[in-house]
């Protein structure tokens, strides 16, 4: 039977889904759509590893492998939410609940000494950092601003702060030795089985991966970033923040980059506190005390060591004498290096920016910054943007345009790809790429603690991502501009592949370009003052990047985006938006009773999702859900029924009885089905005779704590409790029927 699969997932989205998904259930069951839960969030994913090890009451599926096995298929109908990229800070955390509520779960292990360990490290590997999109994404990634939301934020603009043009805000980032300087890649002529091998200085060699099946056409990649020359880097770095007295900031992807970024992360810990590893830097390790899961871990782990005070002065000391280094929690004195998922690069790039090019300081106040990216792959995007900002002033969401993405990210392809192909080099000689009749392809001389990655793009899912390019720009008729450089090599084989393959389309009047990242963030922010559009055609890296950095200029934040994934064998993937916020509004919330999530994301998901369900299984009723959800939701946003930001007012519970309200007016109207129309015109009024009873049953119960039973896996009834307070809105949802 055809149905729609809703994902439940993690933090403020799940919580949202248990006062959304009632209503999302009782509607879309009066045109015979079946709406299903999957629970991929990182609770279940880590469960799912350990079943063989769990009684049959706490056992649960592996959805997410469900999930991926569907996807795959014509009849794949999935709204995915927002989900908790693990870094390992995270996942020990969430490991440490999970035991808590008496899982027989083993700790992570952070040193691999037996074949147990060798296992468990395994398991979890499956679940940490960006696991869930790579198996979901087996399509490329469409992504815009709906009209109505483009134009909702036009005539409510968000706060911009103002750019002066002495502003010492900078991007600093590598010249020589890091990913994009190194990187070599090849296209495969035919299929092979390809061996990624160590060949040390005695001549002996050490099979890293053993095989990696390709296919003709893939392109294939291998680059590394020389630890020498990035403690080089980021000691200047360090040195210039003290110069310029600018803050000190680090933008990682410590979640998506699950192997190479944490390891950078350590660095720049173990660099900005070169002195304090100098003389102690053997016994933290010795105490399991790593750099790469921040400095916060670090300090946590001191009380146990008998000079830990000793150790912990030396810290102190170390950020008293260096640069001020940016804040994440000033109040709380949590540093950008005390975690390495705190600071993501795509969520905390534009949100700089979006503040006048500041980041708060350990005094409290706003502050000019020094934004460090080490590799320098996409790290001249910011730069460019920033640099507009300082001559130009900051964007005016009330006349800007907009810059949708077509992002090229099927089938794990490029670096987001790399986790199973990305090694930490043991010792010095040749990391070669050899295929299966012994020809090396791809070879680089590395020492001892470089980094070192591979990462695989499939030549379906490129040609999907340039037939989607151009249906897009014919579409929107709006200028289309692949964001490749040709002076790096993976991007000089995507130009060949894009150039070869454009002319199987229609292109006629079409503005189709290829620019180098640089030169078209340039483009793209002089037509966005001009109030013009621009797609931006890119690959799967700056395709999250770009798809937050444009939102949360344009709309002030990238949750509102509508995010379609049109799967390459028939069926639909549809996000709702960025979960960046997420964890701060569930501490709100069981602080509070107050949940600022706002879920407008899920809205847009939601009525493409019904409208591909009507024309996949040929259910007109569906359709209607589709239009009526997609009218209602402009008439949300003209009300300005979003969760505002007090105790006291509408938060996320309020916002999903509107778009109820809304939703059931709009069907209510609708003359395509007579019977429909009757059954929602009885909803509708008695949602709108009982507004206010609802209204004040929903803000009744905030302002004193909330329990919602743990935080990664929360308590299901307690959660229902909590996100379901009103009576008389829960009666007449349930109720429904046609």
């Amino acid at each position: 039977m055809a149905k729609i699969l809703y994902t439940y997932t993690d933090e403020a989205p799940m919580l949202a889904t248990h006062s959304f998904l009632p209503i999302i259930s009782a509607y879309a069951s009066t045109a015979g759509v079946d709406v299903e839960t999957r629970d991929i969030s990182l609770a279940a994913r880590i469960l799912a590893q350990f079943s063989d090890r769990l009684p049959a009451d706490q056992q649960v599926p592996d959805s997410l492998a469900e999930l991926g096995d569907l996807a795959r298929t014509p009849e794949a109908n999935i709204i995915k939410l927002p989900n908790i990229s693990a870094s390992i800070p995270q996942l020990k955390a969430a490991i440490k609940e999970l035991q808590g509520r008496g899982y027989d779960l083993p700790n992570y292990p952070d040193e691999v000494a037996t074949e147990e360990d060798k296992d468990v490290r395994a398991r979890y590997d499956k679940v940490k950092g960006s696991a869930v999109n790579p198996v979901l994404r087996e399509g490329n990634s469409d992504r815009r601003a709906p009209a109505s939301v483009k134009a909702y934020a036009r005539k409510n603009p968000h706060s911009m702060g103002a750019w002066s043009s002495d502003s010492s805000t900078n991007v600093a980032t590598m010249d020589g030795g890091d990913f994009r300087a190194n990187e070599q890649s090849v296209i495969l002529e035919a299929d092979d089985d390809l061996t990624i091998q160590h060949v040390a200085a005695d001549g002996t060699v050490t099979a890293l991966r053993d095989s990696i099946p390709v296919l003709a056409g893939e392109v294939v990649d291998g680059t590394v970033m020389h630890v020498a020359q990035l403690r080089e880097f980021l000691a200047a770095q360090v040195a210039r923040a003290k110069a310029d007295d600018v803050l000190f900031s680090v933008h990682l992807k410590a979640t998506m980059m699950k192997v190479s970024d944490p390891i950078i992360f350590g660095h720049v810990v173990k660099v900005f506190f070169a002195d304090v590893f100098a003389e102690y830097g053997d016994q933290l390790a010795a105490a399991g005390l790593s750099a790469n899961d921040g400095l916060g871990a670090i300090l946590a782990g001191l009380d146990a060591l008998e000079n830990g005070a000793e150790i912990k002065a030396a810290f102190e000391k170390g950020i008293a004498e260096g640069p001020r280094l940016a804040m994440v929690d000033s109040d709380k004195g949590i540093t950008n290096l005390h975690v390495p998922s705190d600071v993501i690069v795509d969520a905390s790039m534009p949100a700089m920016i979006r503040t006048s090019g500041h980041m708060w300081g350990p005094d409290g106040n706003e502050a000019d910054t020094l934004a460090v990216l080490p590799d320098s792959s996409y790290a001249g995007v910011y730069q460019a943007v920033i640099d507009d900002c300082r001559a130009n002033g900051a964007y005016d969401p009330t006349t800007m345009g907009t810059v949708p993405n077509v992002g090229l990210m099927a089938q794990k392809a490029e670096e987001y790809g790399s986790h199973d192909k990305t090694f930490e080099v043991e010792s010095a000689g040749k990391v070669q790429v050899v295929n299966r009749a012994g020809d090396v392809l791809i070879e680089h001389d590395v020492e001892a603690g470089d980094i070192w990655r591979a990462c695989q793009t499939k030549d379906i899912p490129i040609r999907d991502w340039v037939k989607l390019a151009v249906t897009r720009a014919r579409a929107s008729q709006t200028p289309a501009v692949f964001w490749l450089d040709e002076s790096r090599a993976h991007d000089r084989n995507l130009i060949s592949l894009v150039e070869k393959y454009l002319p199987e389309h229609d292109t006629d009047g079409l503005d189709i370009r290829i620019l180098s990242p640089i030169e078209a963030t340039k483009l793209s922010v002089e037509r966005i003052r001009k109030g013009e559009d621009t797609i931006s055609v890119t690959g799967n890296v700056l395709r999250d990047y770009n798809t937050d950095l444009f939102p949360i200029l344009e709309l002030g934040t990238s949750a509102k985006m509508l995010s379609v994934v049109p799967l390459i064998n028939g069926g639909g993937l549809f996000e709702t938006g960025a979960g960046g916020s997420a964890p701060k509004h569930v501490q709100q919330l069981v602080k509070e009773n107050y949940l600022r999530w706002d879920s407008l994301g899920e809205f847009l998901a939601l009525a493409v999702s019904f409208e591909h369900f009507a024309q996949s299984n040929d259910n007109a009723r569906a359709q209607i859900l589709a239009d009526t959800l997609d009218r209602a939701t402009g008439t949300f946003l003209l009300e300005n029924k979003s969760p505002a930001r007090k105790v006291g007012s509408i938060d996320n519970r309020g916002s999903h009885f509107y778009l109820a309200l809304f939703w059931a007016e709009e069907l209510a109207r609708q003359t395509d089905d007579a019977e429909l129309a009757a059954a929602f015109a009885e909803l509708a009024g008695a949602l709108r005779s009982n507004e206010e009873q609802i209204n004040s049953e929903l803000i009744g119960v905030q302002g004193d704590p909330a329990d919602i039973g743990g935080y990664y896996k929360v308590d299901q009834a307690k959660a229902d409790d909590v996100m379901r307070p009103s009576a008389t809105l829960n009666g007449l949802i349930d109720g429904l029927s046609v």
